[in-house]
């Protein structure tokens, strides 16, 4: 997936659309992770100190595309991204309307000096964002001379500014191209998965079988082992006839779940599930705890992986050359029910430190690794979580198509 990058193009006093991934979660109008601001931060910095003027556009939330709701404003992104830029934005960062592509934003936008910044309202407030409208993204074109895509969490849904728009910069002999961040997303998912390697070890845990079957489906053709966790691993017991007491299963998956083992079977890729668990009686923090190997007794649920398939776990991906990991082993939220995720963390850290190439799924993949403070020691840790997963299946990211090619 080689795409042109926004280093390879000049910016010098050209108006640059720089869509990115803002949607951050919020608390009653308060910032509580900011990560997804500070990944945006290089492409901003290299746009900025090269003489461009930046034109920064996300969506947050959900709003239904019928004009301005203040609880999905995108004002408090626009006040912290100003915190983090500090100097680097000489001319501060502007937030001019409440609408993206009024009168007001467009006056603001003609007057930006280079150097400055400016963060349009919440794209999702027009209807024709989510309906991939060529009409509003002609709107939006109009706003600038260079489209950059800085957006991988958002590159699998052909919304208008993510795929109608670089469509309608090319019609106008414009430039689309990859940030600094999607093209890291390029890299390592496709990349490196593409040129893994071996042994290549992928980790898929979370919640339902259901949620990762293609994900599955694909890996196994190309990785040497699956590691399975979380409360998925019990859909895969119980297909092997291994009682689960009162652990989640999907009932109407487990025959899939069995044909998926087999399948991974005849393909020579191995499948490791728990051996032991960490049990308890309630779905509560701090819940007694009791560890059982093998046949889970009704009245217990599991929680967690247990040591020994800590250890197991480890093991096998300590001795990787590639890790490709989506989803945590246990209610990583919950303590104590966070020392298998810690642990397959602390295993990836090893191996990166031994020359692997580890790769963190976004979603609940990336915030486990950031909370556990485990982020920087992997190779990558991806910022999309329906797009990671979506390349792990093996599906194309239609947005991709629309950049230029290097």
């Amino acid at each position: 997936m080689n795409k042109k990058r926004i280093e390879s193009v000049s910016v010098d006093g050209k108006r640059v659309f720089i869509r990115v991934d803002f949607n951050v979660p919020m608390d009653g109008g308060v910032i509580t992770d900011d990560r997804r601001i500070r990944a945006s931060l290089p492409t901003i910095r290299a746009v900025l100190a090269r003489g461009g003027r930046a034109v920064l556009a996300s969506h947050l939330g959900r709003p239904e595309g019928k004009g301005h709701e203040p609880e999905f404003s995108l004002a408090p992104v626009a006040k912290r991204l100003a915190e983090l830029l500090g100097a680097d934005a000489p001319h501060g960062v502007h937030f001019p309307s409440t609408d993206c592509t009024d009168d007001v934003a467009r006056a603001a936008i003609a007057a930006m000096p280079a150097g400055g910044v400016i963060v349009l309202e919440n794209l999702r407030f027009a209807k024709g964002e989510k309906k991939g409208d060529a009409a509003f993204a002609d709107k939006l074109a109009s706003l600038c001379d260079l489209y950059v895509n800085d957006a991988f969490g958002t590159s699998h849904r052909a919304d208008a500014s993510m795929h109608a728009l670089p469509l309608a910069m090319r019609t106008r002999g414009c430039p689309s191209v990859a940030g600094f961040l999607l093209a890291a997303e390029l890299e390592y998912l496709y990349g490196r998965i593409a040129a893994a390697e071996r042994p290549f070890t992928a980790i898929l845990g979370g919640a339902k079988v259901s949620d990762k079957i293609l994900a599955i489906e694909n890996l196994m053709t190309k990785v040497d082992r699956i590691i399975v966790g979380g409360a998925m691993a019990y859909t895969f017991l119980r297909a092997q006839g291994v009682a689960t007491g009162s652990s989640r299963v999907e009932a109407d998956r487990v025959e899939l779940a069995g044909e998926l083992l087999a399948k991974a079977k005849a393909r020579g890729c191995a499948f490791l599930l728990p051996t032991d668990h960490v049990c308890a009686a309630k779905f509560e923090a701090h819940a007694p705890t009791t560890i059982v190997t093998g046949a889970i007794p009704d009245g217990l649920m599991g929680l967690d992986i247990g040591p020994a398939t800590r250890d197991a776990f480890s093991k096998a991906v300590r001795e990787s050359r590639t890790v490709v990991w989506n989803g945590p082993m246990g209610v990583f939220e919950m303590p104590p029910f966070d020392a298998g995720t810690r642990a397959i963390a602390q295993a990836c850290a090893d191996a990166t430190a031994k020359g692997a190439v580890t790769i963190a799924g976004g979603g609940d993949t990336a915030a486990a690794v950031e909370e556990l403070g485990f982020a920087e020691k992997f190779s990558h840790v991806s910022t999309g979580g329906g797009a990671s997963l979506e390349v792990l299946e093996g599906k194309h990211l239609v947005c991709l198509d629309a950049l230029d090619d290097a």
